[in-house]
């Protein structure tokens, strides 16, 4: 996975979008040496969307504790999260 993430900053790897950023195809990575369980890998790259929709109330309830000390821009992020979410 580090592989792939340093990939993506060079603009050298596929990626998926999804809601909560973008994700690897399982193609994507480099799996030479190490054994994974199909069914694991694919819980990895999977998406709980509903547990990211849980977790919203709870980002921004943390957010809050920061007042406007907070930038405007995390709490854009949030919302842009939970739009994609919807």
């Amino acid at each position: 996975m580090l592989k792939w993430i340093f990939e993506r900053c060079d603009d050298a790897a596929e990626a998926i979008d999804t809601p909560i950023g973008k994700l690897p195809p399982k193609s994507a990575l480099d799996l030479d040496g190490v054994e994974v369980d199909e069914a694991d890998l694919d819980a990895i790259l999977s998406v709980d969307t509903d547990g990211w929709k849980s977790a919203v109330p709870q980002i921004r309830d943390h957010f809050a504790r920061f007042g406007d000390k907070l930038p405007a821009q995390l709490n854009t992020q949030v919302d842009q999260l939970e739009a994609a979410l919807a």
